[in-house]
Order: C-alpha cells, then structure tokens, then sequence
C-alpha cells in the first residue's frame, strides 16, 4: 500500500463525518436523531467512491442528510475531506460491505437511495454482485421507506439494461428510463451533478444511461 493511502487511511479515521465498519451499528435506527442530531430525511449514495455525489447532493437540498457509504477508506477521505472544509454538516460517510446494510439501517429508516457509476460487474457468475441483482434489491425495500426511490446512474449499458429486466420481472415501478440522459427532458440540476469518472466517459462520447424506480 502507498504512503498517500496510508496517510489517508489514518486520517479518515480521526474524520468526525465518518463511522467505519461496527462503530456505525449503535446507529441502526436514528441516523438522523444521533448522528446527524435532527429529524431530516436520510438518504444514501451506495458505492460512493470519493463521495462528489453525496457532497453535490448535501449542497443542493440542505433539508436532507445523506450518506454516503463504500468499502474503501482511502476513496471516502476525499469526500469527507471536502465536506468538513466547507462546512457542509448534512453529510456523513459509512464504510462497510454494501451486503451489510440491513445491519446498519432500520426498517424504513432510508428515504431514497442513490447508486451512481457503481462496478457493472458484467461476467455472468458475478451477477450476484451487481448492486441492482435481487438480493441487494430485497434489502432495499427492507429500508426504504414506502414510495422510497431508488436511482441508478450508469455509463453501462449492460447495466441499465439487466436492471431493467429486474424492475419488470419483480414487479417493481419503473418512474424514468433513459439511455441518453443529456439528449433527454430529465437532466435537471441533481442528475447534472457529474463524477470525475462521469465526465471522463463523457469526453469519450459514452452515454449515460438513468433509472428511477420503486418497489410501490
């Protein structure tokens, strides 16, 4: 491991916006009340990497709380980073396995949940591990409120496309489908928001495909 990761990695751990692994499991329940000391709605940015979508989020809707929650320290430091230089207090970080989440979050205590950008993971005998595949969708529902949405952002056609095969084989209720996002009526100032990574697949001239839905 480099020196820059290490540093980061012993920095995030003295971050008061960020709960790594067990330390975030007293919180199941009342994020919003203990944590973030409010009774905002809280949502969640899943595979977060350097957490630019939570923070641009945070910025844009001041009345919410939003988490964003990935595995890799060293990539949520940036985020984190960012948000206690700006004094942006409605954001936090979680590092954990996304599998985990029910053990961190109550039932309905998730308002709508985000997942932008996230591995497509397109082999086959890693379908299970696609953020969108049945099993991480049962949890979902487990924590979203009802009429909670879920928004997957994605440069992956692949992707998009076996998502939505899921949202219509579970019975689930699709609100947008786009391949084209930018070309679309639904590029407003929260889907504009745009990654490191997005805009490098832009510049490639990829498009970027969106889904909203829910499980109501």
């Amino acid at each position: 491991m480099g020196k820059d990761k290490l540093k980061r990695f012993a920095e995030v751990d003295t971050f008061s916006n960020v709960v790594q692994l067990d330390a975030g499991i007293p919180y199941k329940g009342n994020w919003a009340a203990e944590f973030f000391k409010n009774d905002q709605p809280v949502v969640l940015e899943l595979a977060c990497g350097k957490g630019e979508y939570t923070v641009n989020l945070a910025q844009l809707f001041a009345q919410k709380n939003f988490i964003g929650v990935d595995y890799k320290g060293n990539r949520i430091w940036r985020g984190a980073k960012t948000a206690l230089e700006e004094g942006i207090t409605n954001v936090g970080f979680l590092r954990i396995q996304i599998e985990n989440l029910t053990d961190f979050f109550a039932p309905g205590e998730v308002d709508e949940i985000w997942i932008t950008f996230p591995d497509p993971q397109p082999q086959i005998s890693r379908e299970k591990k696609r953020l969108t595949a049945p099993r991480f969708l049962e949890k979902y529902k487990q924590l979203l409120k009802p009429g909670g949405f879920i928004n997957l952002k994605t440069d992956n056609d692949g992707l998009h496309a076996y998502t939505a095969e899921k949202i219509e084989e579970l019975g689930l209720r699709l609100h947008v489908k786009t391949e084209d996002l930018y070309h679309s009526l639904y590029a407003d100032e929260v889907l504009n928001i745009k990654t490191y990574y997005e805009k490098k697949y832009l510049k490639d001239n990829k498009n970027i495909n969106y889904l909203k839905f829910s499980f109501e």
